[in-house]
Order: structure tokens, then sequence, then C-alpha cells
């Protein structure tokens, strides 16, 4: 199964302030055991959401937002894509992260949506159309 792994603001990431040499070094070791083991997929660091705009959709309407954004605690300051046998594991490799901050933060574990999740909506033409994607995503 695919999980993404979401590292949430704080109000220090959110300002700006930028990690330390020992956490730089501590999770680029830790991104490493990660890919040795083959879990390891995609995963950055974001800006903070000054830098960032939200599109809100409403039917055919958009309205675009400049950050900052508020509820520092539900925005995402970096991720991760995994691949992993179930979220137990995902969890018990969370729990040997280095903490991502300098003071207390969490981590979100998300289940990726697989083609079979959407049962009969996806159609013979759909998942063709899903795998080309795929097919041209890998050659790029």
């Amino acid at each position: 199964m695919r999980v993404m792994v979401l590292v949430k603001a704080t109000k220090e990431s959110e300002a700006g302030v930028m990690p330390s040499t020992e956490l730089i070094e501590a999770m680029g070791r830790f991104n490493e055991e990660l890919a040795d083991a083959g879990i390891l997929l995609a995963g950055e660091g974001l800006q903070p959401s000054a830098k960032g705009r939200r599109v809100a959709f409403d039917g055919p309407g958009r309205t675009v937002t400049d950050g900052p954004f508020d509820a520092t605690g539900e925005l995402v300051a970096g991720f991760w894509l995994w691949r992993v046998r179930d979220m137990d594991e995902a969890v018990a490799w969370v729990k040997r992260c280095p903490n991502p901050m300098p003071g207390p933060s969490e981590i979100e574990i998300r289940p990726v949506f697989e083609a079979p999740d959407f049962g009969d909506a996806m159609t013979p033409e759909v998942t063709e159309q899903e795998a080309r994607l795929r097919d041209d995503l890998a050659r790029r």
C-alpha cells in the first residue's frame, strides 16, 4: 500500500525558521534508511504558506487566495510518499523519524487511494487512461 506521510506545520515553520544542520543531517540519514528499505517513493519539505496560494472551487467559479493561511496545525510543512505493507509498518517508521521540528510536532499518515478502491467507477476506459498516464510519467 502507498501512504502519504504529512509533516504538520508549526508556528516556527510558518515563520520560515530553517532547520538546524543537525536536523538536516538526521533527516538525511532517516531518508537514506527509508530508501535502503525500499519504502521511500518521494519526499520534500514545503515553504511556508505565506508563499503559497489556495484555489477555492464553487461550481464553475474559482477564487484564488494568497497565503499565509490560518490554522497552522492543519497546514503541511513537508511530505513523504511511502510504499509499506500496512499502516502498522508506516507507524513504525514514523516512530523512528527524528522530530521534524525544533519543538512539539505532528506527523499524519494517510493511505493513498488505489484503483480498486474506486470500485465500478473505474471502468476499463478509465483504467486504461490511468495506465497511460503512469507510463508517461515513468518516462519523464
